[in-house]
């Protein structure tokens, strides 16, 4: 079972975007330019409330995932 976490490794602020990438497997930079477009075309403050709730509601990665992780791509 998936679970949404914000990324420890692929983040810019606060690892939201990164999370939901992984979360959703696609390409974090592809998400990143859809939240940019949606600031500009929305208003920048329905998307920045937006973004810090989910900073504040979504946990941060275990530190234990991402060592599990990186042995596993190591081999």
């Amino acid at each position: 079972m998936k679970k949404l976490y914000r990324s420890r490794k692929d983040r810019k602020i606060s690892g939201v975007i990164g999370g939901l990438a992984a979360y959703f497997e696609i390409d974090a930079s592809l998400l990143r330019l859809i939240m940019i477009l949606l600031l500009f075309f929305t208003g920048i403050f329905p998307i920045l409330i937006t973004y810090i709730i989910a900073w504040v509601i979504i946990p941060e990665e275990a530190e234990e995932s991402i060592t599990a992780e990186q042995t596993r791509a190591n081999g």
